[in-house]
This record gives C-alpha cells, sequence and structure tokens, in this order.
C-alpha cells in the first residue's frame, strides 16, 4: 500500500470516527434537551400544586424533588433556588393573564368592555385556581426586586379596569366617585368566585357570570 493511499484510509477513518462522535454528541444533546422538556414543566406543576396546598415557607426543594420523582440536586439544573422558582409561577400566571386580556377584542363602548371584563375574570382565574392562589397569597415571600415587577404587572391589570371604568364614568354611564378604588373593589370580588364555587354545584359557571355582571353593573350605578 503506498503512502499516499494510506494517508487517504487514515482521513477516511479520522472522517468517519469524527462524524459518529458528532452523532453521538447530537444524539446525547437531544436527549438532554428532551429531559429538560419533560422535567421543567413536571417541576413547575409539583411546585404549584405544593405551595398551593401547604404554602410556600412549608414546602422544601426536598419535597418538590420526591413529587417529581427525581434527586434534589437535580432540581438546582432547571432553577437556582425556591425563591425563583415562586417567582417564576407567579411571573408565567401574569405574563399569561395580560396575554389573554390583550387578546380579547376591543370594545369601545365601556359598559360592554366592562361586561367583556367581568366574565373574562372569572373565567379565566377558575381555570387557574392553584396559581391564583398562590399569585394572592404568597406575595409577602417573594424578595423585594421580585415583589417590584410582580406588583408592578398587578397594577397594570388593575389600571385596565380602572381605564374602562373612568372611561364609563367621563361617558356618563357609570356612576361612581373613584375608578381606581372601584377597581379594586371589583377585582377583589370577581376573584373570590374561587373560594366557594364547586363544579357540579347548584350554579353552572355561566350561571355565575351572569349573576356576577349584575352585580358588577349596579355597583358601577350603569346607566
Amino acid at each position: 500500500m503506498t503512502a499516499k493511499l494510506c494517508a487517504r484510509n487514515a482521513r477516511r477513518a479520522s472522517g468517519v470516527a469524527q462524524w459518529r462522535a458528532d452523532g453521538h454528541e447530537a444524539r446525547m444533546a437531544r436527549k438532554k434537551n428532551s429531559s429538560a422538556e419533560i422535567t421543567r414543566p413536571r417541576i413547575r406543576d409539583a411546585a404549584l400544586r405544593l405551595f398551593a396546598r401547604h404554602g410556600f415557607a412549608a414546602v422544601s426543594m426536598r419535597r418538590i424533588a420526591t413529587e417529581v420523582g427525581v434527586q434534589v440536586g437535580a432540581l438546582y439544573l432547571y432553577t437556582p433556588d425556591k425563591q425563583s422558582l415562586l417567582f417564576d409561577l407567579m411571573q408565567t400566571h401574569m405574563q399569561e393573564l395580560h396575554a389573554a386580556l390583550s387578546a380579547l377584542p376591543v370594545q369601545d363602548d365601556p359598559l360592554a368592555a366592562l361586561e367583556q371584563f367581568t366574565r373574562f375574570h372569572i373565567r379565566h382565574h377558575r381555570a387557574r385556581q392553584d396559581a391564583v392562589f398562590i399569585s394572592n397569597m404568597e406575595l409577602r415571600n417573594l424578595e423585594p426586586t421580585n415583589f417590584r415587577q410582580i406588583e408592578a404587572m398587578r397594577r397594570a391589570y388593575e389600571a385596565h379596569l380602572a381605564g374602562i371604568l373612568a372611561r364609563g364614568k367621563a361617558a356618563g354611564q357609570f356612576d361612581l366617585p373613584n375608578a381606581k378604588l372601584a377597581a379594586f373593589a371589583l377585582i377583589a370580588m370577581l376573584t373570590g368566585v374561587n373560594t366557594w364555587y364547586r363544579e357540579g354545584g347548584p350554579l353552572s359557571l355561566a350561571r355565575v357570570e351572569e349573576i356576577y355582571w349584575d352585580m358588577v353593573r349596579k355597583a358601577v350605578g350603569a346607566q
């Protein structure tokens, strides 16, 4: 075998080896990414469930790991600490809320906009009971920087309703002394549906929407 042929075969063997190595790395990367895609939602779901049932302070990272079925050290591949996990859950909830609100059809008439908001708030929050509970009850456990970010998102949501009320008042459709305070009161009332409503009870959710819309309409003195 000539030196040239030996060199060619060596290069070919080297190329095959590199191709196999690259393929192995690609397969391992895909496996790792696939595992992350599966595990991360499971960690978030477990944390959401446990925080809502037992409270943030009472739930350890070890307990979350046990719920997911992984070693506690594996959690830190997906989140730096429990505080970051809480913030992620609350931020995601608020981002989804704002996105869903923005996707609603624009209502120029304040009364129609208020009815749309009332029904939207009840439906959206009812479908996310654990996230709503954590967002309302665990604000005190957020570190200052995280608290300010979540609070700003909450205020923006409240400002949306206050804007509807202010437009209705300016148009003479609503009779209320302060749009901002009215927005706080209405949101508290609508969110309260989560504390008592149960599927299979005497009232359907559609009927609850009707009753609450009637109460909201009267509360703002709608003309």
